[in-house]
């Protein structure tokens, strides 16, 4: 028979709220951590109790700033020095993904680094959900637990009752994603077409697709200024569209985000809380990833398939 160690949870602070509820839903509780700030502002994370032959989680989105993703490193670190079984690295949101290759001369693949660092930390497990782009997985040398929040993005929208639906991928790059939607969900598709000032800014939107009468739901992996999402709604609502609904798994929403969302003509966004929203607005909707992530989670600690889980 497998021996099965004790398994334990812990926090980053950037994350504790989703994390409460991820433990709470596997049935356990949050382990007790501190983090000593110097004056200087460097970080010194350490656990309150044992975690020596122990399976630790530690969940930490790495939206900005720094400081999350350092936390993370240090906690993982702290653990391995502390003689746990295996790390498992549960990051909701993983930041720096925009970054997944060179598209500039002279520039980052802040993505790869970010993987290197994990991997130097010592981690042994990675999970995480709507990574930028799927290849992302191949950065690092250790399994990687990848979910969809179409798991929790489906039900939803088929639980609206709406008819004439259009699934709308915001760029060439998120078609997959759109694709993938549009058939679980027997409706059509449209290709949106940006043109980029430069990052966060873009100039000039069209579509590719019958937009007149239909319900749009555009999908992508996250929503940050919401420029993109916004200016699309005007142009798919001018062209016929009934209605424009956003869907994006993480609510990045830095910036005039909240103030154009409110004032577009977005009739719904719906997000996840793989990181915590500061401002929320009526127009955002947010589902919970808590009871995924618990029941994923159960699984890989009982050396069970998740397949059943990827949707897309």
């Amino acid at each position: 028979m497998r021996a099965y160690t004790p398994i334990k949870f812990f926090a980053g602070r950037a994350t504790k709220p989703l994390a409460e509820k991820i433990a709470k839903s596997f049935g356990a509780e949050l382990g007790k951590t501190n983090v000593i700030e110097f004056s200087d502002g460097e970080l010194q994370p350490h656990y309150e109790e044992s975690v020596r032959g122990c399976t630790v989680f530690i969940i930490q989105s790495t939206q900005p700033p720094a400081e999350n993703l350092l936390e993370l490193l240090l906690m993982i670190d702290a653990a391995k020095r502390a003689s746990a079984y295996k790390v498992v690295a549960v990051l909701p949101y993983f930041g720096y993904g925009r970054q997944d290759r060179k598209d500039r001369p002279r520039s980052s693949i802040g993505a790869k680094l970010i993987s290197d660092l994990l991997m130097a930390s010592g981690v042994d497990r990675v999970m995480t959900m709507d990574m930028h782009a799927d290849q992302l997985q191949g950065f690092f040398n250790v399994p990687v637990d990848h979910l969809y929040a179409s798991t929790i993005f489906v039900p939803y929208i088929k639980d609206l009752g709406l008819e004439d639906l259009a699934i709308a991928a915001p760029d060439m790059g998120g078609t997959k994603r759109a694709n993938a939607y549009a058939r679980f969900l027997g409706s059509q598709m449209v290709i949106c077409y940006k043109m980029r000032k430069k990052p966060n800014v873009v100039e000039e939107i069209r579509a590719i697709g019958d937009m007149e009468g239909k319900n749009i739901f555009i999908v992508d992996d996250m929503i940050d200024t919401a420029g993109t999402v916004c200016l699309a709604a005007e142009m798919m609502i001018s062209e016929g569209a009934k209605s424009v609904r956003v869907v994006a798994t993480h609510p990045v929403l830095s910036g005039p985000a909240y103030e154009r969302i409110n004032n577009s003509l977005i009739a719904e966004v719906i997000v996840t809380d793989s990181i915590p929203i500061q401002d929320l607005c009526p127009k955002i909707k947010v589902l919970s990833i808590a009871d995924l992530f618990a029941e994923v989670i159960n699984k890989v600690y009982n050396y069970q398939s998740i397949s059943s889980h990827f949707i897309i």
